[in-house]
Order: structure tokens, then sequence, then C-alpha cells
């Protein structure tokens, strides 16, 4: 479904071997890629590695850091500001961390926003030494913050048309965050045919494809198609020959790709692994690298979660949000969507986080309360008192609340403040109970309608007399 009228770029997982490619077109040349390509799927792996993977990995972090002539900026490479400054840092020695990996296919021949169709989150406990990977599917229907429920791929596409704090990859850690009840403190996005490149310079990987693939449909570079078969059984693939198998998406689900794309990584950090790269060949594989990486996490971010990860445990909690966790509905305007069921889902971010027993509502603090159930709040003003709508708007969104619409509502002469609730989000409807002492009499329970708000907030003269502190 497209957003604004515009043609956002194909987006894909991670990146001819055993395939065999038909096209009838010409590919278009690469992009060139990102000076932090190395480093970033570096950070990826050791987490995902065990202590061999991250004692290697800390000490070429560590190396970085000292070696201050390979040409690296002093925090980082195509380091990018991750979004409002309201976000709260993280002690990465002391408390988990959660890190969104965005995968796009944007061509260097495209401009403008693109979406985002990989989105796998890495969480790191330094309390419990362990990590875990979340497949996110790209269709799945929920809240963007400051938009009407869309597709999850499609928020990073928004946070670039409009600018937002941050950028695309803002309003997506964002919206990963309302959607999972978790906090997204950094993310790595990359441009996969730099991850193509990448398992070329490491000589290829093996995977054990478990069904064959074959997809009449796999997008070539010239917005056409191309025919992809991959056999079952143990192959040796190349760049991209790995690309495909992870990227390919017809004759099979969403779900599967999710799985094959976790599949590849544990891949590369396999064959990175046996190689022990020497030191003296980082410097020579930045080179190959150009601008398909960008990430918040500066370079001593990199080295502190490195230093953590010696002690991670080599057992990851591999999670992909599924079928049974989902329904598929097609919109009034004929997108085919997934419908998340929420408490399965916060069953799967437990099983994710290593907690497989689902943390109580009456144990979760009213921050996390209002990121899991994300409900679009629009707020009115219902008075003659000037700004008293956005003001309270701009106090709801520092406490994490998703606002939607700001305006005034269809009289000023309201004495209290109303609640209306449109979807059953009960905890969040008891917070702003609570928050603006609404009466029972003025809480209302409405029929919604499609991208319509969940929660409707109208400001009385009450809300006027006590401004919020």
């Amino acid at each position: 479904m497209g957003v604004g009228g515009a043609r956002a770029p194909r987006a894909v997982a991670l990146g001819q071997g055993s395939a065999a490619a038909s096209s009838t077109r010409s590919r278009q040349n690469r992009p060139s890629f990102g000076k932090l390509t190395i480093v970033s799927v570096l950070l990826t792996l050791f987490v995902l590695g065990g202590t061999y993977s991250a004692y290697y990995f800390y000490s070429t972090v560590k190396a970085f850091v000292v070696r201050a002539d390979f040409g690296l900026p002093a925090q980082g490479g195509q380091q990018q500001n991750g979004g409002p400054a309201d976000e709260e840092a993280v002690n990465l020695n002391k408390e988990r961390v959660n890190i969104l990996l965005l995968g796009t296919d944007k061509r260097l021949s495209e401009q403008g926003p693109s979406r985002t169709d990989t989105m796998i989150v890495v969480t790191v406990d330094p309390g419990t030494k362990t990590a875990g990977m979340l497949s996110i599917p790209r269709d799945l229907w929920v809240p963007i913050p400051g938009h009407s429920e869309n597709r999850i791929n499609v928020a990073h596409f928004l946070g670039e048309r409009d600018k937002y704090p941050g950028g695309g990859p803002a309003l997506a850690k964002k919206t990963v965050q309302y959607t999972l009840g978790i906090p997204v403190q950094y993310y790595v996005r990359i441009n996969f045919e730099g991850f193509e490149k990448l398992i070329d310079a490491i000589g290829g990987i093996q995977v054990e494809v478990k069904s064959a693939i074959h997809d009449e449909k796999y997008p070539d570079n010239n917005y056409g198609y191309m025919t992809v078969d991959i056999p079952a059984g143990l192959q040796h693939m190349d760049g991209k020959t790995a690309l495909q198998y992870a990227r390919a998406r017809h004759g099979s689900s969403d779900f599967s790709r999710a799985r094959r794309q976790q599949q590849v990584l544990r891949a590369v950090r396999d064959k990175v692994l046996s190689l022990n790269i020497p030191l003296t060949r980082i410097p020579e594989m930045l080179k190959l690298v150009g601008d398909s990486v960008q990430t918040d996490l500066s370079l001593s971010e990199m080295y502190s979660l490195a230093k953590l990860a010696r002690e991670i445990s080599s057992e990851i909690n591999s999670v992909v949000i599924d079928e049974s966790m989902t329904t598929r509905q097609i919109t009034p305007d004929g997108a085919d969507v997934l419908l998340p069921n929420r408490e399965l889902i916060r069953e799967a971010v437990n099983q994710f986080l290593g907690n497989p027993n689902p943390t109580s509502t009456a144990d979760q603090s009213a921050p996390a309360l209002i990121r899991q159930e994300a409900a679009r709040v629009d707020v009115q003003n219902g008075t003659l008192t000037p700004g008293l709508a956005q003001r309270t708007a701009d106090y709801l969104k520092g406490k994490g609340y998703n606002v939607g619409s700001v305006s005034n509502a269809d009289r000023s002469d309201y004495a209290k403040t109303i609640l209306i609730d449109y979807s059953g989000k009960e905890n969040t409807m008891r917070l702003l109970t609570q928050l603006f002492q609404v009466a029972k009499e003025n809480v209302r329970h409405e029929q919604g309608i499609q991208g319509g708000p969940d929660i409707r907030l109208i400001l009385g003269r009450d809300a006027a007399a006590q401004p919020l502190q």
C-alpha cells in the first residue's frame, strides 16, 4: 500500500553460488558501502556469537579506538541522530540494550524516502548475560506515532518524508517500541547489497537449506522480476545467493523469510569466527564500504558493548512474530495486512527477553503499559484557553503517549474533561482518567472507525484551571 502517492523502493533482508537465476534485464551497478559495515556486522555477530566471538570483536574495536589512523570518525562512521532528545541514555554495563536492525534496498538512482521490510530487534542483557533476536513482519498493522495505523514498514518512510527528528530510523524505533512495549535505544540501518559484498569478502557462507526455494517474482535491479531457484541441502553461498535466499518471498511466507534471515546471520557469524580475520585486514575491508550503513551507535558505545559481550551466552533466544500471533485482514482499500494479537506478542517478547512468564499488568510501570497498548490519543481543546490542547499534547508525548491529532473540539464550552474510548485499551484509559481526574460519568465508550483514534481527550475548563506539571 503506497504512502503519499510515491513509490517506495523495495527493501530486503540479508544478502551465484548454487542459485540458478534468469533475468530479462541487466543489473545496475550496486551502491558503495558504509564505513561502518564491518563494525556494524561484527556488532550484530558478537551478540550472537558467544565468548570467542565477543573477545575477537572486543579486540577489534579496541584497536579501532586506539588507532586513529584508520580514518574513522571519533564517534563512529555514518553516525546519525537516532531520535528526539527525550530518549533516555542507557548504561551499557548495567542495563539491557535493544538495537533495531533495519534492512533497505534503496538504489543510487532513487531519491526520497524509502520503506524497510526487514526489521530485527537484537537484545543484550548484562544482568543475565543473554542475547536474543526477534523478527517483525513488515505487514504488521500497528499505530505509527503521530499517524494512523499502517504497515509497520511504512514508519521509516513517514519519518523520512515528514522530517521526523532523527528521520526514518527514529520513527521506526518509536513504532517498534510502542508495538513491543520495550525501549529501543539504538538502530543499525543497512543496505543489504553492502552485506552481499561482505559475504563475498569472507569467502561465502555454508547454509543448510531446509526446503528448496523457487521464486519467479524475485525483484531485479530494473524494477522487473527474475526467477531464483535454490535447491535443498547444504549449500555454499556467495553474497548474491545468500541475499536471494534471505530475500525471496514468493513460494513461501514472510515468516519463513524472517527465519531464513536469522539463519543467514548465524551462518555469517560462524564463517567470521572460523576465519579469525587479522586486524591488519580490517582497514582493507573498510575500503570496500561507502554509504550503505548508518547507525546512532558511537564507536565508543560499540566498544562498551564488546566488553559486555565477552560474557554473553552462546544460546540465543530467536523469535519470529508469525501467523500464530497475527490474523490476516484486508483493509477497506484492499491492503493485505496482519493484525497483531497483543497478548500473544507480549508472550513472544517475554520469550525473546529470556522471561518465559508474561509480566502481569499489575507488575508493569505506567510507561510500560503505555508503550504496550500504543493507543493513539487525539487531543482536543474544548475551552477558550489558547494553546491548551498543544501544551497538553506535548506533556503527554513527554510521558510516552502516542499522540495523534491536536485540534479544537466541536465547541468551546466544556466545563469538564471528557474521555472517549474507541478501542478498549483499558490501561491507557485508566491512566488518563487518573491523570485528568475524569469523573466516571464523563468516560464514554463508543464504536471506533477505521483510521481513527483509540482514545479522544476533550479538555474542559477543569483541565485549563489545573495545568499539568
